[in-house]
């Protein structure tokens, strides 16, 4: 039987994406690497635990989870979470955020101080600057005045960030006007907290680092990993948590192994909890790989505005 390897998800090293595997095991990620693996036959999907514990009766969760936790792993994760607002007393500095991940999808944020940019590679964020920095809870005002002021989310779903990156402004100007735009207006509130030190608008692109420059549209992104699935190409490219993936060779249907050179998008969050092993299929005559996606498709179908207007 061959040895099953479990996923922790899709980390951002040095600026690059490095998958990491249950024991520490690290894989580095590069533009023009094979993507090759399935989910062990029969195998089911259980829950990830939390806080680096695991499950302790390794309840089965659906595959469409992005968390692959269940509702108590979940509840205890989150509870320690500077996102979920019950740490008040955090004495590290935090920096406020204005993050770009297409036309009209702007959010604000706040992250550590020591983490630097890591939380905007996490998020797929394709530009981005610093707002402030300062306490904790003055980053958490900062945020709700900016959400109740000028209409500016904290939140954007990775279905809309996924389904506009093939067309993003081709320049780096373009692509930040609207960062530019939010970020003289916040700055300029009257409310804004006294311990918060300003700072300066100095956009932050991360097309190169993602490597989105001249990317094919997307036909799609895997709605759900599967028993017995696989997925078998080129990664051209990657954003936040998601792999972007070339699959099919140009000569018939995806279905078949043959296809149209396509662009699938894989959110690596939807790895974790499977036992994943080599792909056992799309093994062509003379036994050369070919490139196959045999896991559920959602294809894109355009997507609606986040927010109709910055202000």
């Amino acid at each position: 039987m061959a040895q099953a390897w479990k996923c922790s998800g899709l980390r951002w090293v040095d600026g690059g994406p490095v998958l990491v595997w249950d024991g520490g095991r690290r894989s580095a990620l590069a533009w023009g690497k094979r993507v090759s693996f399935g989910v062990v036959d029969g195998g089911v999907r259980t829950c990830v635990g939390a806080r680096g514990h695991a499950c302790p009766v390794r309840t089965g969760v659906s595959g469409r989870s992005t968390g692959a936790r269940c509702e108590e792993c979940a509840r205890l994760d989150r509870a320690h979470s500077v996102a979920a607002d019950t740490i008040a007393d955090d004495p590290r500095p935090y920096r406020v955020y204005l993050a770009w991940f297409g036309p009209g999808m702007v959010k604000v944020g706040i992250t550590a101080v020591e983490r630097g940019s890591a939380r905007l590679l996490e998020q797929g964020a394709v530009c981005f600057s610093w707002l402030g920095t300062g306490p904790l809870m003055a980053a958490r005002r900062t945020e709700e005045l900016l959400r109740a002021a000028l209409r500016v989310p904290d939140r954007i779903p990775y279905a809309a960030k996924r389904a506009v990156r093939s067309g993003l402004p081709g320049t780096e100007g373009e692509r930040a006007a609207e960062v530019v735009e939010l970020h003289a207006r916040a700055v300029a509130l009257a409310e804004w907290p006294e311990s918060l030190v300003r700072e300066p608008c100095r956009p932050v692109d991360h097309v190169g680092a993602f490597g989105l420059a001249g990317l094919p549209g997307a036909v799609g992104e895997v709605s759900e990993l599967v028993a017995g699935g696989a997925v078998r190409g080129e990664l051209v490219a990657a954003a936040g948590p998601d792999l972007h993936i070339a699959v099919g060779d140009g000569d018939g249907d995806r279905e078949g192994g043959k296809g149209v050179r396509e662009i699938v998008v894989l959110d690596t969050r939807l790895m974790t909890g499977w036992e994943l092993g080599p792909a056992g299929v799309g093994t062509g005559a003379g036994g050369v790989d070919e490139s196959r996606l045999t896991f559920p498709l959602r294809e894109f179908r355009g997507v609606s505005a986040v927010q109709d207007e910055l202000f």
